[in-house]
């Protein structure tokens, strides 16, 4: 069994740089990889010349956003199955191992991953993966746990598709963002199999800063209706819950004007955040941090819900 890996990338060399080398210690190297550049100014095809030690093919195309370089990259696959992964992503050396393993254990045409910070990686990425990925910010859904809030959908920074499959679906589409859940929820309704394959995760470096961070959550907040628009049916209660945390927080900051010991609950929920990054990540650093990027996580989703949640409204 092949496995295609495809990574689309944009004026990200240094990041290219990190996953090629990482994907040079695999333990299994029954695959290969496609780099395609989406328009790139700033190009990593010297990169992934240097790395001849890898079954490897370097594309650059016109830019279309990641859904059509993904498409690209798997027209040009040779592989049984595709693994799409995101430029931002570090790869743990038994990843291709752990995949073939459960394939061969329970086959399945369709599966993800969870992401994980190395502990390499800054205090500032660390807090930012514990916001993502926590069951107090977002349901645990993006956390490598069975037992979340939502059923499980692979995500485009670390997903498995069988190739015949992906072809028959005709790939991502042209979102600009959410293009990966809404492929997950086409995946499932034309009944494949998909499974959560909790030991094969990606160390995920994601953004760097709280600015970067809140625009990309925004988008994916704005996302979501975008996907409710396409596939009703995918609207959950979940995907609520950050709009009210920004409803409630702001109603509790007014009204303990008038009754300060409101306060008592942004505060414990800060606390609970704090007591559980630090624990987790075993620095107190990173707890501090994450009581900040999960407000910007929950902040940043429930503001780009809102914005476009009058759509709702209007359906």
């Amino acid at each position: 069994m092949l496995f295609s890996i495809v990574i689309p990338v944009y004026n990200r060399p240094d990041e290219v740089e990190e996953l090629l080398s990482s994907l040079t210690h695999q333990t299994d190297n029954g695959f290969e990889v496609i780099v395609v550049e989406d328009g790139s100014t700033l190009t990593c095809e010297e990169v992934c010349k240097a790395h001849g030690e890898l079954d490897l093919r370097y594309f650059f195309k016109e830019n279309s956003g990641p859904g059509g370089s993904r498409n690209f990259g798997a027209q040009h696959a040779q592989g049984d199955y595709l693994l799409i992964l995101d430029s931002d992503c570090v790869i743990p050396e038994n990843y291709i191992k752990n995949i073939r393993a459960e394939l061969a254990a329970e086959p399945c045409d369709a599966f993800g991953g969870p992401d994980a910070a190395h502990e390499s990686f800054s205090d500032m990425i660390k807090a930012v993966n514990y916001a993502m990925t926590s069951f107090f910010t977002t349901g645990g859904i993006r956390g490598g746990r069975k037992d979340t809030m939502e059923k499980f959908h692979p995500r485009s920074f670390n997903m498995g598709i069988r190739t015949r499959v992906y072809n028959d679906l005709n790939g991502f589409s042209d979102m600009r963002y959410g293009e990966d859940i809404d492929f997950s929820i086409r995946i499932i309704e034309s009944g494949a199999t998909v499974r959560l394959f909790p030991e094969a995760y990606v160390f995920h470096k994601r953004r760097t800063n709280m600015r970067q961070f809140f625009r990309q959550i925004f988008h994916s907040g704005e996302a979501r209706i975008a996907l409710w628009k396409k596939h009703p049916h995918s609207l959950k209660l979940v995907h609520f819950l950050p709009s009210l945390f920004v409803l409630g927080t702001a109603s509790l900051l007014a009204l303990s004007a008038f009754e300060p010991r409101l306060l008592w609950l942004p505060a414990a929920y800060c606390a609970m955040i704090f007591v559980d990054a630090t624990l987790k990540n075993k620095s107190v650093t990173v707890g501090l941090l994450a009581i900040g990027a999960s407000f910007v996580q929950l902040f940043g989703y429930g503001l780009g819900f809102l914005k476009q949640a009058p759509a709702l409204l209007r359906r």
